[in-house]
């Protein structure tokens, strides 16, 4: 057949389908068409064209317009505006406006601040060095009474060393990055305190949570790192991995399963960090924390860190442990930013 009649034959075909078409399907076409041709020809909106008001459009704008205010409206008796003066000591008791009341919102546990041998010491110091400014001893160099302290510290916890620092919440948050690395493992408990989420933070390292004193929840965790290593064992070698916990947990008011801890501690190959921020001052016979408390050897924590300013009603933190572990952590903190005082 030619060609042209091939087409003409198509072109036919078509009209007669186009016959027998329903109308209603007619009709949406034609519908859909006209809709398309509006979509093409009509005026898109320009959004570069600008409605330009008169001068007194925008009098009668600006006069309707109320700013809201910068701060809301407070009453006068507004608690904020009329705090409540607390005078003299901050001892077990404090004088609130006219009223003597029990101090409830203190760590100072063994009333340090109104010991009167405290005081006569403090006042002896202030006429020996002095008050001014101070800092770390990589600025303001080191005094004296900082080798007796960490000497004493020492003696009194029974280990090689100790480390002092100036300032309580920087002990912990300075102490966990001066050993953990980029690419370590840490495993923590998920109460413990603000200091050492800080300190965390700061390792930079791979941080595994367990549940608040979950043994179980722990080995979990533990299983999973020696199977991780077990499949790569040059990885391995380089990773170390700790464990974090608390004398007494601050969040919580808790004793940690320290001897169960230690258990997993030996049988996972793990460094033990306690932070006895809490419990030194206050459990054991002569207040050295929890691991006299629980009759452990002190030889079992790999460290030992705490802050001066709760029990002892100081300032100021510590860390000690064998000699080794505490020059390593003198060394990596010579950055300025964590130097111990």
């Amino acid at each position: 057949m030619p060609q042209d009649a091939e087409v003409k034959w198509e072109l036919y075909e078509m009209f007669q389908a186009f016959l027998q078409a329903p109308v209603y399907h007619l009709v949406f076409e034609g519908l859909l068409m006209v809709w398309v041709m509006w979509l093409i020809f009509r005026k898109s909106y320009n959004p570069r064209e600008k409605t330009t008001l008169t001068e007194k459009e925008k009098e009668e704008l600006i006069a309707e317009w109320t700013p809201e205010p910068l701060v809301p409206e407070v009453r006068d008796d507004h608690p904020a505006l009329n705090p409540r003066i607390v005078s003299g000591k901050l001892g077990k008791y404090v004088k609130v406006g006219e009223f003597h009341c029990l101090n409830a919102a203190t760590h100072n546990y063994l009333g340090m601040i109104e010991n009167p041998k405290v005081e006569e010491a403090s006042i002896k110091a202030l006429r020996k060095y002095g008050v001014g400014s101070c800092g770390p001893r990589g600025f303001y160099g080191t005094i004296d009474v900082h080798l007796d302290l960490e000497s004493r510290l020492a003696k009194f916890l029974s280990v090689e060393e100790a480390v002092l620092y100036s300032y309580g919440f920087a002990t912990i948050a300075s102490v966990i990055p001066a050993y953990s690395k980029r690419g370590d493992v840490i495993f923590v408990d998920k109460g413990v305190h603000f200091a050492i989420q800080k300190g965390l933070q700061a390792s930079r390292s791979d941080i595994r949570y367990f549940n608040h004193n979950d043994l179980a929840d722990l080995e979990r965790l533990l299983k999973i790192q020696e199977a991780e290593d077990l499949k790569n064992p040059k990885k391995a070698k380089v990773t170390r991995r700790f464990l974090i916990v608390e004398g007494i947990y601050v969040n919580y008011g808790d004793i940690c399963p320290l001897r169960e801890m230690i258990e997993l501690k030996n049988k996972y190959k793990v460094r033990l960090f306690i932070d006895e921020t809490v419990s030194f001052g206050v459990l054991g016979a002569s207040g050295k924390g929890v691991m006299e408390h629980l009759d452990i050897p002190t030889e079992e924590a790999d460290l030992v860190a705490a802050s001066l300013e709760y029990s002892f009603g100081s300032n100021g933190g510590f860390s000690c442990g064998t000699s080794y572990v505490v020059d390593h952590q003198v060394i990596q903190s010579l950055d300025g930013n964590r130097i111990p005082s």
